[in-house]
């Protein structure tokens, strides 16, 4: 996995890009433990015959579990310095086993909840520049502004 660098809370300015998160490859194996960890054991997810006599070419990830990267992505951006105040996707095209899932974003704006700085972010996920597993967006707080 290839982790992003540290970013200080005090370095989110609007319109920055924010550096990119790779995880790696989707195997199916992955994809029957979270099958067996979510309790989704639909076999879309595991069972390649299955996936097949449906019309695809095998099995597909679950989407929360793509929303799971976007999830881990975020929160290595809040680090230690940031508490996620909100966090939401919408998915988008079908991940299969092999895929590669890259994160990132860019800071939409920065703002004050409840008196505190915080930033508003607009993410996604993709397999391929430009082929996006899912978007979204989250919101960060400052958790010790006085650093």
């Amino acid at each position: 996995m290839k982790a992003i660098t540290a970013i200080s809370f005090s370095e989110l300015q609007s319109n920055i890009s924010l550096p990119s998160f790779t995880k790696p490859a989707v195997s199916k194996e992955q994809l029957v433990q979270y099958a067996q960890a979510s309790g989704d054991l639909n076999p879309l997810h595991t069972d390649d015959n299955f996936a097949k006599s449906i019309g695809l070419d095998g099995v597909i990830a679950h989407g929360m579990l793509i929303m799971g990267f976007l999830g881990q992505y975020v929160q290595e951006i809040a680090g230690t310095e940031s508490v996620v105040h909100q966090f939401n996707m919408r998915f988008g095209a079908m991940t299969k086993p092999g895929d590669v899932i890259t994160c990132g974003g860019f800071v939409k704006q920065l703002m004050e909840i409840d008196g505190q700085p915080a930033v508003a972010l607009e993410l996604f996920a993709e397999k391929a520049p430009g082929e996006r597993v899912g978007t979204g967006s989250a919101v960060l707080v400052c958790s010790n502004p006085l650093n």
